[in-house]
């Protein structure tokens, strides 16, 4: 009695297992059994590979986010266009990164110049105070009207560069990259004052 069962069972399992073995119509049905939930469970945990403690979980992730960072920075100083961010890569950016850093302009000197009028408007001479502001707010207006000279220009030459592709967001990128001193600029400048891009 318990003999036939033992037999019936091993046949079963043996089915089961060939059946698992040859390749099936993918319009057939599935050929096996549905598993039962605590051997679907089972299989499940085990695939899965979660680390039992939390802060060993946090430490594999601030790790591998440390990396990702690196290599990015590496990337942006050596200027690997592979592991550039997604903000910095392609022809398009290229370009208007090259446009910016071949022209000079007034606004890569807006930060220093801050901080120039910041100091002189702490002195407190009333005459020194209103005279840097003046010449803030002057210095202003002509970075606005550098901004718009330069934006139209890039604008145009990625017109006719790039005429069927989308420059969407070129523009900005490359008038952003010129609020910054040509030293401190990352990706680092291709070409030189005065090159043609």
């Amino acid at each position: 009695m318990f003999r036939r069962r033992d037999e019936a069972s091993s046949a079963a399992t043996a089915l089961a297992e060939q059946d698992e073995k040859t390749p099936r119509d993918p319009q057939a049905k599935k050929g096996r059994p549905t598993p039962k939930r605590s051997e679907a469970e089972a299989s499940r945990r085990t695939r899965v590979t979660v680390p039992k403690d939390r802060k060993e979980a946090a430490r594999q992730s601030r790790e591998r986010m440390r990396s990702e960072r690196e290599k990015q920075r590496t990337a942006l100083l050596e200027g690997d266009e592979r592991a550039l961010p997604a903000r910095d890569k392609g022809p398009v950016r290229r370009f208007a990164r090259d446009f910016v850093d071949s022209r000079w302009s007034l606004a890569e000197f807006f930060l220093p110049y801050a901080v120039v009028v910041l100091v002189l408007s702490i002195v407190k001479v009333p005459a020194l105070q209103l005279l840097s502001t003046l010449l803030f707010v002057v210095f202003f207006v002509l970075v606005i009207l550098d901004f718009a000279r330069l934006g139209l220009g890039l604008r145009k030459a990625l017109r006719e560069r790039f005429p069927n592709e989308n420059t969407r967001g070129a523009v900005p990128y490359g008038l952003m990259r010129t609020l910054q001193m040509r030293r401190l600029r990352l990706p680092k400048p291709k070409v030189k004052r005065g090159e043609r891009p």
